[in-house]
C-alpha cells in the first residue's frame, strides 16, 4: 500500500500547483539570471540584507534592506625595500547609496526617533574607506 499525504502535505502541493497556474506563460525573449554558486563567486554585488536597527533610548527594529556583498581578490607579493611586501587589499564595498530614514518605535520624550541608514544601489571592489565602512586591521 503507498501512503497518500496527509492534509498539510496536499494543501501545500495544491497550493504550488495553484501559483504555478497564474504565472504568466514564459517570453522566449526574456532573459534568465544565471544561477550563481555563491560559495565560488568572486566580485561584489548588491544582496537584501536584514539587520536590527537600534538607538539609545529607543525600540530596534528589523529592517531590510540592499547592501553590499562579495569576495574580492586580495594578494601580497614580497618585495625588496621595507615593509619587504606590496599589498593589494580590495574590499566589496558601496560605490553608488542612497540614504533611507525609518522612525523607530518606543523612543522616550526627547529622543530623535528617526534612523538613517545607507542603501545599496551599485557596489564594487576597492579600498575600505573608514569614513563609510567598517573596515578591519590587524594592530
Amino acid at each position: 500500500m503507498v501512503p497518500t499525504p496527509g492534509p498539510p502535505r496536499c494543501a501545500a502541493l495544491l497550493l504550488c500547483c495553484l501559483l504555478l497556474r497564474t504565472l504568466p506563460a514564459a517570453d522566449p525573449r526574456a532573459r534568465v539570471a544565471p544561477v550563481v554558486d555563491l560559495r565560488r563567486f568572486v566580485g561584489c554585488a548588491v544582496r537584501e540584507f536584514t539587520f536590527l536597527a537600534r538607538k539609545p533610548g529607543c525600540g530596534a527594529l528589523h529592517i531590510t534592506t540592499d547592501a553590499c556583498w562579495g569576495r574580492c581578490e586580495t594578494w601580497e607579493k614580497p618585495v625588496v625595500e621595507p615593509p619587504f611586501v606590496e599589498v593589494h587589499q580590495r574590499v566589496c564595498t558601496y560605490n553608488e547609496t542612497r540614504t533611507a530614514r525609518v522612525r523607530l518605535p518606543g523612543c522616550s520624550p526627547g529622543v530623535e526617533p528617526t534612523y538613517s541608514y545607507p542603501v545599496a544601489r551599485s557596489c564594487h571592489c576597492g579600498v575600505c574607506l573608514t569614513s563609510t565602512t567598517e573596515c578591519l586591521t590587524s594592530a
